[in-house]
Order: C-alpha cells, then structure tokens, then sequence
C-alpha cells in the first residue's frame, strides 16, 4: 500500500508518494501554474510511472498548499504549517521550532512533541522576506538560480541589502552592480537580509534550541551558513527540503488512512 501528499504551493507543486513504513517510492516537482486541476492530474501521472506504482494501490491522498482544494483525488486536505511540523518532527524528533521559507511566504512555528503545531507567525508577504526576491535578484545579477547559494559562500564582504520593500531592494541590488560590488557579496546580503527577517518570525514565536529548517530556500547552502551564524547554533536541514511539506502530507495521509481502517475493524 501507498500513500501520497501533493503540496500545491505558489512557486512549485510537489508530490510524495511514501510506503506503510513511510519511505519515499516516488517524488515529483513541477511549476505551479494557474489551471491547478490540470497540474495536479499531470504530476499524479508522473509519480504513477515511478517505481511501476499503480492508482488503485495509492490508499489514500492528503492535499496541501494554496491549491489544496483543488486537488480533486484528494481524500482529506490539511495545511501547510500542519504538513510542515508533522514531516519536521518525523525527520527530526527533537525539533521544536520549524522555519519554512517558500516561493511566496517565510513561516515560523513551534511544534508539540507530536508535531502540532501551537504558535506560528507568518511574513507580511512582501516579496523582500521569501524566495521570489531570490529568484529575481539572480536574473538582475545574471546568474543561474541553482548557483546562488554556493557563490553566497564565498563571500568575503557581504553588502547590507537594508530596504524591507521589494521595489526598493531591487533598486539597491542594482546600485550594487553599478558600484562594481562582487556578485558573491551581494548574494550573502541578500541571504542576510533574509535571514534577520526569518529570525525576527523565529523570536516572535519563541526560538527553541532544536530548529528545522524547510522549503524551497533552503536547498541553498548560503542560505542556511547565513541562519546559522546569526543563530550561533546548528540548525536541521533535510536533504531535500523543498519536498518536506508534501512527505509530511504523505506520512498524514498514511497515519489517517490507518485510523480509518481501524476504527472500521
């Protein structure tokens, strides 16, 4: 039997498909756009031709994400921050505060001994503390965006991007270029400008000594040397945390479909 967790975010939508031990079978990563019903039916496809894994043996399938609802095989929907601290605390059992940067939006909260979440705080949504400053910043700078967080590390003089509107730290970055800054120091300012925002989410909730760190953003190693040196501490990162929020809804999608079976038995 298999179960799957489809994450419908705003940059990406993500699917798990994850075995009764919860070991990953099958993942997919696709760009969201806007016919939603489309995107979901097309990456179910795609996980189904991974592993010869068949629709009639998936059991049961939890939705996330902004899209969640639009996922019309789903059996049950939850929310991100719900996926999110679930997949947290099974990946790190000692997790206690979870940060989760996206495409759009950067979150923080605490987690339960079960991975529920209790107090989280969510950005103002403006595109200078998420993912989507990343993205556009790279195509000011001309640089892949998958090279971002390993040039970040080779910083030697970070330049402060201090604007916390996006228009006007777009502005900055340019003025940057003109000044002949290094790209590698602007990419750590940008880290850094991302991080203190982060941090402040982190302080708002209460940070706790164990933090998990998901999402899109943190597959960039910049980004996590960046949170870690102003935490002074380690934090857990996954090895594939872009997929964290749709394998927590995998693993839900698991523990539900075996209260049902034995609240039937």
């Amino acid at each position: 039997m298999y179960f799957a967790g489809v994450d419908v975010g705003s940059g990406r939508t993500k699917m798990v498909v994850c075995d009764e031990k919860g070991n990953i079978i099958a993942k997919v990563m696709k760009k969201t756009h806007a016919n939603f019903q489309k995107l979901v039916n097309e990456i179910l496809e795609q996980a189904l031709s991974q592993n010869g894994i068949k629709r009639e043996d998936i059991k049961y399938i939890v939705s996330t994400g902004l899209g969640r609802y639009s996922v019309p095989y789903r059996d049950f929907q939850v929310t991100e921050l719900t996926a999110g601290g679930f997949a947290a605390k099974n990946l790190f059992p000692d997790t206690k505060c979870v940060l989760d940067i996206g495409a759009q939006s950067t979150r923080a909260y605490k987690v339960d001994e079960r991975g529920i979440v209790r107090h989280f705080k969510v950005n103002d949504k403006c595109a200078a503390g998420s993912g989507s400053f990343i993205v556009k910043a790279a195509k000011y700078l001309e640089i892949k965006l998958e090279d971002v967080g390993r040039l970040s590390l080779y910083s030697q003089d970070p330049v402060p991007i201090s604007s916390i509107c996006a228009v006007l730290a777009e502005s900055e970055i340019i003025n940057h270029i003109t000044e002949g800054k290094k790209i590698e120091d602007i990419i750590r300012g940008i880290h850094d400008s991302l991080a203190d925002r982060a941090i402040a989410l982190l302080k708002s909730v209460g940070i706790e000594e164990e933090i998990t760190f998901i999402g899109g953003v943190a597959v960039q190693d910049g980004m996590v040397a960046s949170l870690q040196e102003k935490l002074g501490k380690k934090i857990n990162v996954p090895d594939e945390p872009e997929y964290t929020v749709a394998y927590g809804a995998a693993l839900l999608a698991k523990r539900r479909f075996s209260k049902l079976v034995g609240a039937v038995s």
